[in-house]
């Protein structure tokens, strides 16, 4: 069966500052996709939030970038907003950039992950949601779940997975793609996904097979609004076992927390902490960022689940890893390496202090 499966979040309002979603705007999002699946136009949906973001995840059966779809989760995120508002949420509808809706929601606001698939007879699903941290941040998982063989063991006793995956990546500041072929071309895929901000994996793909591995939403907000208005809060969509990595392979490089950017005002260094979905609730100077993952099995659309996947205490000597690394960044304040570099805050409030302070430079005399 060919079915699709679309993530896309938006922030709809803080409760309280950035730390959370309120119960009402997720009821309120509920509510609308209970409606569009009692209507058949999707085939099953769950509704569940990361920090401040309304996470909508759907299944069915209208293709990616289906109109039908995007506007549904427009206008559910619209509804959602009038709640926000009426309740005085932080920043309520802040990642909606546009008054009317156009066809397709990528690139107004909202992140946007999809891919269609033909349903194995086990058709195992993870999908990773972050808050307070940008769209590159999956590029290391990635790497490490699709191409180490020191995290996925299955690239080298598994013959399925042997001749390995290749990577679509974004340039998101020139709008242009480019594709590696791994293992061969590892060395030149790192040149690129090891700067997140500007190159970011877009999907991976079963070299043998062609079938699609895993999907990102690889918006930027800054760039889309040219202003700062908020993190990118990426999700991702893997599947796991058969042809593709197993589910504790996929798991696995969250079990050490790796810096990204975002955490306070978009402008900040932090770790990326796995946590369940009851825990991704960053208040510590807006952070330290978090990453979510829900595990379903899809059978004939209806999603199975979901099963809060990094709730497993096993992940807690990461936690605690991030506890310290925040620690050791926080005490740099203002500085880089915490703070980000001046080129990467150009859509930040800084410009502003910038601007205020240009007629006190005087030119060096030589």
């Amino acid at each position: 069966m060919k079915v699709t499966l679309s993530v896309i979040k938006a922030d709809i309002g803080g409760w309280v500052g950035h730390s959370d979603s309120y119960p009402k705007v997720l009821e309120k999002a509920e509510e609308a996709m209970f409606h569009a699946r009692k209507n058949n136009v999707i085939i099953d949906y769950h509704v569940t939030k990361c920090g401040d973001d309304a996470q909508l995840i759907m299944t069915h059966k209208h293709g990616e970038g289906s109109e039908i779809i995007h506007k549904l989760a427009w206008n559910t995120f619209l509804e959602c907003t009038e709640v926000a508002k009426r309740y005085k949420l932080h920043g309520a509808g802040q990642d909606l950039l546009s008054d009317a809706f156009s066809g397709n929601i990528k690139g107004m606001g909202p992140g946007v992950a999809e891919m269609e698939i033909d349903e194995r007879e086990a058709e195992s699903v993870l999908i990773f949601m972050a808050d307070k941290t940008s769209s590159g941040a999956w590029n290391m998982p990635l790497y490490k779940i699709f191409a180490d063989p020191f995290n996925t063991i299955g690239l080298v006793i598994a013959g399925n997975l042997h001749n390995g995956f290749t990577f679509e990546v974004h340039d998101v500041k020139d709008h242009k793609k480019v594709t590696f072929n791994c293992p061969e071309d590892i060395y030149d895929l790192l040149v690129l996904i090891g700067a997140p901000s500007r190159y970011c994996i877009k999907s991976v793909y079963h070299r043998d097979t062609g079938e699609i591995a895993a999907t990102s939403s690889t918006q930027k907000l800054s760039l889309m609004a040219g202003r700062y208005v908020g993190k990118d809060d990426p999700v991702c969509i893997v599947r796991a076992q058969g042809n593709f990595p197993a589910v504790g392979e996929v798991l696995e490089p969250f079990a050490h927390p790796f810096f990204v950017e975002g955490w306070m005002r978009g402008s900040h260094m932090g770790p990326l902490m796995p946590v369940s979905v009851a825990d991704a609730t960053p208040s510590r100077f807006d952070g330290p960022p978090r990453v979510i993952c829900l595990g379903f099995q899809i059978a004939n659309g209806e999603l199975v689940g979901p099963k809060d996947m990094l709730e497993d205490i096993s992940f807690e000597n990461a936690r605690g890893e991030a506890n310290l690394m925040a620690d050791i960044m926080r005490q740099h304040g203002p500085f880089e390496p915490h703070r980000l570099p001046l080129d990467e805050m150009e859509y930040t409030t800084l410009p502003q202090v910038m601007d205020k302070l240009k007629d006190r430079f005087e030119v060096l005399e030589d």
